[in-house]
């Protein structure tokens, strides 16, 4: 498991999503309250970028087509035919960086 460097606190304020690209995946990094979780960053119904869309709590949306997933666990929470939940990785705070186990 590698540790990769999301980035710093300070970027990613309360209610934003920003995507990285770290080992060869694009993740999607959200503040949800001041806690920190990021999931796979590429929508399972049609390939969006998932930080192109929008975030309402721990919600985020597909801009394309509407998918919803749960920030927290990648599980797929709204959407008219079943698609592929998403990875969620671990985040880890230290000082002011946020760090992904990957």
């Amino acid at each position: 498991m590698a540790r990769i460097l999301a980035g710093k606190i300070s970027d990613i304020t309360p209610g934003k999503m920003t995507k990285i690209t770290a080992d060869g995946k694009e993740i999607l990094v959200a503040n949800i309250d001041g806690s920190y979780h990021a999931i796979d960053d590429t929508c399972t119904h049609s390939g969006a970028s998932l930080s192109e869309g929008s975030l309402e709590g721990c919600t985020v949306k597909c801009g394309w087509h509407g998918a919803e997933f749960d920030c927290k666990t990648g599980k797929m929470s709204k959407f008219p035919a079943k698609i592929r939940d998403l990875t969620q990785y671990s985040t880890i705070i230290e000082s002011d960086s946020i760090f992904l186990d990957l």
